[in-house]
This record gives structure tokens, sequence and C-alpha cells, in this order.
């Protein structure tokens, strides 16, 4: 087939994924009957990544069958593509295997998605294997996620796994892919079928972007069907009364990345406790300036109030998933990053 630059930059698999989609579900499931496993999971993570595929694009991919395809419309890859796609050619269970391993972490490669998986996750599952298989897997992904990994693993496996890590030379390429294939295969896998999201926590996140007046209202109708899912919710939800749980380094942290308006205008419908817990985690100049500018605002509406502390509370929740600060739920023991 002649070289033609729309096609530049793409890779063997993901030409493979979208001529697939181009052959239409009949075919492809035939195709995918003739495939060895390892292949199938290649090609249908990068279909399911493609989105929309220009038709120019797909007439210059399939080359000597231009006639027969010139016409075709825009090609769309997805989730649900690949699903149906599957279901025709392989059973069940190997079809949710390797739709729950596209479901897994965000990332292009294996060790992009390793680089998402937490560290205490990750560390356990390691301690277990040959140090250097360790060093190889530590060696791959970002070295501020190898450090935090490290320091989970027990001592002595630990600083084995250093020594491997110093000494190690250029890996070929078939250890290489083997370590891939059983993290897939091993882990990535059962990290899919056990960190299943509870249902609770995702309609918690889904209320926490409600305004208040809607969030009272569904409440309310969910009490009348069902009193303990409605608890459950409110207790995993995170407000910005919760912005309490931080610390003051947390505040400080907070403070940096929030704009003095938005603050003032979320401070103006928060507790006085809340207030002064960021007074205080402020230089004595900038607090009064903070008052002042309050106090010069006169009435607000709490529908830009609430805008405001939804800002706060956002911008919360991705610097403690960034781990730059923590928010403790109360008990002694127990904090979430």
């Amino acid at each position: 087939m002649a070289e033609d630059t729309n096609l530049e930059g793409l890779t063997g698999t993901q030409k493979a994924a979208m001529f697939m989609l181009a052959a239409g579900e009949q075919h492809a499931s035939m195709l995918f009957a003739k495939l060895e496993l390892e292949e199938i999971r290649d090609i249908t993570q990068a279909m399911s990544a493609l989105g929309r595929v220009p038709a120019e694009q797909v007439e210059a991919l399939l080359g000597d069958f231009l006639e027969r395809f010139g016409g075709t419309a825009d090609l769309v890859g997805g989730y649900h593509t690949v699903r149906r796609l599957l279901s025709r050619s392989l059973s069940p269970d190997k079809v949710e295997a390797i739709l729950e391993e596209i479901q897994g972490p965000v990332g292009r490669t294996i060790w992009d998605k390793l680089g998402n998986v937490d560290e205490n996750v990750l560390a356990a599952y390691l301690k277990n294997e040959y140090p250097q298989t360790i060093a190889l897997v530590l060696s791959r992904i970002r070295p501020d996620h190898a450090a935090r990994v490290l320091a989970s693993l027990p001592e002595e496996v630990a600083i084995e796994t250093v020594m491997r890590m110093l000494r190690m030379e250029l890996v070929q390429k078939d250890v290489l892919n083997d370590v891939e294939r059983t993290l897939r295969a091993e882990f990535m896998s059962n990290l899919a079928r056990t960190q299943r999201r509870d249902n609770h926590e995702v309609m918690a996140e889904i209320f926490n972007l409600f305004d208040r007046s809607t969030e009272a209202r569904f409440f309310e109708l969910l009490e009348q069907r069902n009193k303990e899912s409605a608890d459950r919710i409110r207790a995993l939800m995170f407000t910005f009364e919760d912005l309490a749980k931080l610390d003051g380094h947390g505040i400080q942290t907070l403070l940096r990345h929030i704009d003095t308006s938005k603050l003032g205008l979320a401070l103006k419908g928060a507790s006085a406790e809340l207030r002064e817990l960021f007074f205080s985690n402020m230089s004595e100049r900038a607090a009064k300036i903070l008052r002042d500018d309050m106090e010069a605002m006169g009435p607000v509406r709490l529908r830009d109030v609430e805008e405001a502390q939804m800002t706060l509370v956002t911008t919360a929740k991705e610097l403690a998933a960034r781990g730059e600060v923590f928010i403790a739920d109360g008990k002694d023991d127990d904090v979430i990053y």
C-alpha cells in the first residue's frame, strides 16, 4: 500500500484497529476469531481510544480497496463498539477480561496505567515478585511514583530492589514483553475487578455538584424511597464545610491556588469557625484586606456564594488527588489522601 501523509504517526496496531472498524462487525468478528488473545487485546485497546477517524484517512489506509470503500462515512471507535465486536467471536468471560482492562487505570501503555495505580496497591503486588522484576517495573514508571512504591515495600525487598536497579543493564525486548503480559494478565485484570467503585461513591460525587436547593430536593426524594442509601451518600459527600478537616499546611496550599475574590465570596457563606481557620493561616495584613473586601461586598447572591464554595471544594479535591494536601476524615488513624 502506498504511504500517505495522512497516516504518518499511526502505529500498526492503530491501523489494524481502523481496518477492523471499516470492515464492519460481521467481517471484523471473523477476523478476531483468527487472532491470538494478546493481539485482540492490543487492537481493541487501540480501537477504544480511536475516537472519530476522518473518511479521508480511512480511504488512504485501505489503499487497493479505495474504490470499494471510497464513499465510506467517518468511523467512530469506542467502548460499546468494542463490546459488540468482541461479543460476536469470544466467550463472555474473555470479553469481560479485555473490557475490564480497557476500563482500568488511565494510560496508553501498561506503564502509564501502572503510574496511576495507588503506590500501596502496587507495592502489595510487587513485594511477592523477584527483585529483578520489581526493579524493571520501577525503572519504567515515573520516578516520583517509583519512589513512593519503593518506600511502601518491606525494607529488605526495597534495598535489594535498589541494588538490582543500580546494576540493571539494557533489558531484552522479549523479557520486557513477558513482564508486560504478566502484568496485564495477573495484575491489571484483577485490579479492574477488585476496584470497581461503589455506586454510592459515584452518586456522592454527582450530588457534590448540585446547588444546595437541588441537593436538598434530591435528598428529600431519595429518603422517601431509600433512607439508608441517602444516609450513605450524605456521609460520602465532601462539602465546603469539610474544608475544616484540612490542616494548616493544607489551608495554606489551597490559598495559593485560589483567587482572592472567589475566597472572599465563598467565606461570606461560611461558618465562623471555618472563616477563622482561613484567616488564621494568612498573614495579618492579608487577613485584614480579605475581611475589608468581604465587608465591602455587601449583600451577595446565594448562587454566587455556592459557586465560589464549589470552586474551593473542587480545587481541594484536585490537590488531595495529587497528594499536595490531605483531608482527615475525623478518625485518629485514618487519613484520606
